[in-house]
């Protein structure tokens, strides 16, 4: 369901409500939380990235695998897994020479589980 603009209305009152300020108020995430939500969406705000986290919800993948997946270079896949893994949201593991990537728990894919069934209402 998309918004038409006019359908943003302007509050009417002339003074705020102290009582439903303050409990929000409460309810809120400390500054440095809700700057580190911030920085965690941005990353998901990368095409190259979603579809890196797609493709490790279906298989455990090399650089390689993923590189010839989605048609692009090794370089360019390392590169995304690199910020992926700084934001805890992929983990690796080693088998000899071959790093293998996954998600790297069950909140990425309820994340991007969410924000699909959203863009699909």
């Amino acid at each position: 369901m998309r918004f038409d603009d006019t359908e943003i209305e302007s509050c009417d009152c002339n003074s705020p409500h102290p009582d439903i300020i303050s409990k929000t108020k409460r309810a809120m995430p400390d500054e440095s939380d809700l700057y580190d939500l911030s920085e965690l969406f941005k990353v998901f705000g990368d095409p190259t990235r979603i579809k890196i986290l797609f493709v490790l919800f279906e298989n455990e993948m090399c650089v390689c695998d993923i590189a010839s997946l989605l048609n692009m270079t090794q370089s360019a896949i390392s590169h995304q897994l690199k910020v992926l893994k700084q934001n805890r949201l992929v983990k690796f593991r080693r088998d000899g020479k071959t790093v293998y990537y996954s998600l790297a728990d069950d909140h990425v894919h309820s994340i991007i589980d969410q924000g699909y069934e959203h863009i699909k209402e």
